[in-house]
């Protein structure tokens, strides 16, 4: 049970392990695009490409859905980013219930965001966990973990692909030591727990009166999105790449402290923030040489309002 991209990893492993996969369950298809054409989850794709019976619930926990999923006789319900919350009579249809692959170490960042979290908190390791799932969110038994450090450039996409890549190397090992009876469940601390709450759009919103470092994380944390943006010359300047240079600012927040060949630099609350990689509206994105090209930025003006 799954949908995006992080759940391929571990779905492809289990295939390629010759585990019998009755069934994938995924969000139905969705419109994209500007001619709204469907297009099915990276989850169905794999499934289609693979000859895997497919099942799209609108909503999972209706009884013509939960009697379809009875239907299959599982073992046990592996699900990862799947979009939808199982019930409990979902939970125990499975002979060994139902695990989750959840890219946190819990009890830290339970719920739907915890890879865009790790990195707005400065987080310097993640992994993912192997839960036995129960009627809260994110709350069951731990059985397995496995530790990802989170480099100082990489953004929520390339983090996602390190855990789902981690996830899909843990679950196999686990399903087998599942299924031996060795797998040790461990509850959860509520000591050092906390909730990864969704993402909005506004969160985008740069604050220059923040530090250097605290805006470069919110520019990692929302690629690929919402992304992380400003105002210049009226119109919305999406940032997609930024270094902090260790050096003092030297002016108001916002403003341009020097602009050089392929990189601005812009006054924060603490220390300057060095722009590498723009999106103006209306356009690509592009680096900042690129941008510097059609739009003569100078020392002195503002960012933002």
């Amino acid at each position: 049970m799954g949908t995006p991209d992080f759940a391929v990893g571990a779905l492809r492993s289990l295939w390629e392990a010759g585990h019998e996969i009755r069934a994938v369950v995924t969000q139905p298809d969705k419109p994209k695009g500007r001619g709204k054409a469907l297009q099915m989850s990276p989850v169905k794709a794999f499934a289609v490409e693979k000859g895997i019976e497919v099942f799209q619930p609108e909503r999972v926990k209706r009884p013509e859905a939960v009697e379809r999923l009875a239907s299959y006789g599982a073992d046990i319900f592996v699900v990862a980013a799947f979009g939808q919350i199982l019930s409990r009579e979902i939970l125990q249809l499975p002979i060994y219930g139902c695990v989750n692959i959840h890219a946190s170490l819990l009890p830290k960042y339970r719920g739907s965001a915890p890879i865009q979290w790790a990195i707005l908190n400065g987080e310097a390791v993640t992994g993912v966990t192997i839960m036995q799932m129960d009627e809260g969110i994110d709350t069951g038994d731990m059985l397995f973990k496995k530790e990802v450090p989170i480099d100082l450039q990489d953004t929520a996409a390339t983090l996602q692909d390190k855990l789902a890549e981690a996830g899909a190397a843990l679950i196999v090992p686990a399903l087998d030591a599942i299924e031996k009876g060795t797998a040790k469940a461990t509850p959860q601390p509520e000591a050092g727990s906390c909730y990864a709450s969704m993402i909005d759009k506004k969160m985008g919103l740069i604050d220059f009166s923040s530090s250097a470092e605290q805006i470069q994380r919110l520019i990692r944390g929302l690629n690929p999105w919402p992304s992380a943006y400003t105002s210049y010359k009226g119109k919305t300047l999406k940032i997609w790449e930024a270094y902090v240079p260790g050096e003092e600012a030297d002016g108001s927040p916002g403003s341009v402290s020097r602009v050089e060949k392929e990189a601005v630099y812009v006054n924060t609350g603490n220390g300057l923030l060095k722009v590498t990689r723009v999106q103006i509206e209306g356009k690509k994105q592009m680096a900042v040489k690129d941008f510097l090209l059609g739009y003569r930025m100078e020392k002195g003006e503002r960012l933002g309002c």
